[in-house]
Formats: structure tokens, C-alpha cells, sequence
């Protein structure tokens, strides 16, 4: 690939398919280091996830169950690999926008490393917030069932959903990087972004309300609002750039 064709921003497919291998690569093996890593880490990620069922145990019959003889090793693999999705996030995260980014050039590759630093924190925020926000929403389900009856949780079910709880608001949390990269390259500018707020902000609350139970909607607010200020904020930024990128055009 020639330097002329790297400032163009473009790449033959075999370019882009030796791109994705290597790339590829690089994040399969952050990610299998990570796996390691959450495998033996698994059984006090484990204690953490029981603690809700632990609590409820105080005032009723409740327990985690495996419903198979591998059960048991299964859901410490499951913990492991949704760990090493965790810990890995900084590097395939990067990889995962360099390789979206056309090209690559000196530009290009600023705001590569600029969002690998600001998305692997945020993607890990979420994932913790997620962790804080998961008892509350084990607390309110299970609040429906009358303390004379038990609650017996399939252990694979359990951790499940909040994994699924965990992992997608981890993501939701780093999509207004993707607003702030896409405006630094001139693909969305702010003028969309104002224009199309209303539609975004009920995309966001519909979204919140996937990911939480129907009956906890304060779980809903919880997780609504510091995706609203994220998005805010990537607005903000977007209109700054724009506005100084027409004050050097302007420039005589």
C-alpha cells in the first residue's frame, strides 16, 4: 500500500483483509489472556454476583442451582469469558476502531489511540455501574414473590442476565465516543446531532428500558440519565469542533 493511497484514505481488499487478520489477531489474543485471567478469578466474581441471593436468603429460602453435573464448570468458564471480554476491552476496542477507520492516516491514527484512551475507561465505568446497578434490580424481582414461597435460580439463567445487564450498558456508555470520533473526522457534524436530539434521547430511554426489568423503572432512570449527560457532553464537544473548524475556514 503506497503512501498516496494511505493519505486518500483507501485500501484494496486484500489490504483490509490483511488488516483484519492482524488486527484480528492482536484482539483474539488480548482476549484469551483475559479469559486466563477471568478463569481464575471466577469464583470471587462469583461471590459478588451471589451476594443479592445471599441477602434474600435472610428472609426466605433462596439459593443458585446448576441443573446438570457440569453445571458447575460451565458457569465458571461463562464468568471467565465475559471477564476476559471486560479486561481485554482496551485493546480490542482500539483495534476495533482502527480497523473501521479508512486508511489510517497520521489524523486518523491520533484519534485511534485518543479513543482507545477515553472508550476502555468508559466501557469499564459502565461495566461497574452495571455491577452496582444489578443487586437493585435482583432485589426488585424477586420482591413479587410472598416470603412463604422459595426462590430456587437456575445458576446459568442468574448470571445471564446480568451479564447481559453488565455488558450492554458497558457498550451504551462508550457510543458517545463514537459521536465525538465521527464529528472529529467530518462524518457527523453537530448540526445532525441537534436536528436529531429528540429521536436520540427516546432511542436512549427505549434502549434503557431493554436492558432493565419493565417493573424497575428507577433502574430505567438510572441507567437513562448518565447516558443522556454522555451524549450531551459528545454534543457539546462536536459543537466546539465544528465551530472552530468554520473559524479557520473563515479566516482570510
Amino acid at each position: 500500500m503506497t503512501t498516496a493511497t494511505v493519505a486518500r484514505g483507501t485500501m484494496p481488499l486484500s489490504g483490509h483483509l490483511r488488516e483484519a487478520r492482524r488486527r484480528g489477531t492482536r484482539a483474539a489474543v488480548a482476549l484469551l489472556v483475559g479469559v486466563v485471567g477471568g478463569f481464575l478469578l471466577a469464583d470471587q466474581i462469583l461471590s459478588i454476583l451471589r451476594e443479592p441471593i445471599q441477602e434474600l436468603a435472610d428472609s426466605r429460602n433462596a439459593s443458585l442451582n446448576y441443573d446438570t453435573v457440569t453445571g458447575a464448570f460451565d458457569l465458571k468458564l461463562r464468568i471467565a469469558i465475559f471477564a476476559g471480554v471486560v479486561l481485554s476491552s482496551p485493546v480490542w476496542l482500539v483495534e476495533l476502531f482502527a480497523f473501521v477507520t479508512p486508511g489510517l492516516t497520521r489524523r486518523e491514527k491520533k484519534y485511534t489511540f485518543g479513543f482507545g484512551a477515553v472508550a476502555a475507561p468508559l466501557f469499564l465505568a459502565g461495566c461497574a455501574f452495571g455491577f452496582k446497578l444489578f443487586p437493585h434490580m435482583v432485589r426488585v424481582l424477586t420482591s413479587f414473590s410472598s416470603d412463604q414461597d422459595s426462590t430456587i435460580l437456575s445458576a446459568s439463567y442468574y448470571v445471564d442476565f446480568v451479564m447481559k445487564i453488565v455488558l450492554a450498558i458497558g457498550v451504551a456508555f462508550v457510543l458517545p465516543v463514537f459521536i465525538v470520533v465521527l464529528n472529529l473526522l467530518r462524518v457527523l457534524p453537530a448540526a445532525a446531532l441537534r436536528r436529531g436530539w429528540r429521536l436520540i434521547v427516546i432511542a436512549i430511554v427505549l434502549f434503557s428500558a431493554l436492558v432493565t426489568p419493565a417493573a424497575d423503572v428507577l433502574s430505567m432512570f438510572l441507567v437513562a440519565v448518565p447516558m443522556t449527560a454522555l451524549f450531551g457532553t459528545a454534543y457539546a464537544i462536536a459543537q466546539v469542533h465544528d465551530r472552530r473548524i468554520l473559524a479557520l475556514t473563515q479566516e482570510p
